[in-house]
């Protein structure tokens, strides 16, 4: 595999994942827990499209080359039934003829192809699951008290004080239950 795809697939989606985390409002340690396991995410996905696209791409292969020839066959005897020069008999055989002209790629071609499809959609999925399994992973020192795992509240000066702090003139005094 390139060290391109390699090694950029994994680090894009652990970026992604940690940047997605600190705009949701995370703390630091939980987002930077999401990007490493968001990056450990994205290269278990690269791995399971390889895996998967080199174990079923051979099939999908054979089953297109029989799928063309099946289709081929009944085009053809669909032709054979048909008036002599007629409109639809025509369409028929013009249709097996240009799917004469359809190549079907090497099987190196194939496999590659079915490696990309499947790492599209697997990648993002599993750095997605691994990232949100980084965030929850970063509540258990937050928990603790960590420091950079707390998430702090803004804190508005004027609602907490005393009496003579400023802004106390106008607040207005809220219902309190005994």
């Amino acid at each position: 595999m390139r060290p391109l795809l390699k090694y950029g697939v994994p680090a894009a989606a652990g970026l992604a994942t940690g940047g997605y985390a600190l705009s949701q409002g995370e703390d630091p340690g939980s987002a930077a827990l999401a990007a490493a396991a968001g990056g450990l995410g994205g290269a278990a996905g690269l791995l399971g499209a390889r895996q998967l696209a080199g174990k079923y791409a051979p099939g999908l292969l054979q089953a297109a080359k029989e799928g063309k020839v099946a289709a081929e066959k009944s085009l053809l005897e669909s032709a054979v039934n048909m008036p002599e020069g007629s409109r639809r008999q025509n369409a028929l055989l013009g249709l097996v003829d240009k799917s004469a002209g359809i190549a079907i790629p090497s099987q190196q071609d194939f496999v590659r192809g079915a490696g990309k499809v499947a790492a599209a959609g697997l990648v993002p999925a599993s750095a997605l699951a691994a990232g949100l399994g980084g965030i929850a992973a970063g509540a258990i020192p937050g928990t603790l008290g960590v420091p950079g795992f707390v998430q702090q509240p803004a804190l508005d000066p004027e609602s907490y004080g005393s009496s003579n702090s400023m802004g106390a003139r106008y607040k207005t005094p809220t219902m309190q239950y005994v």
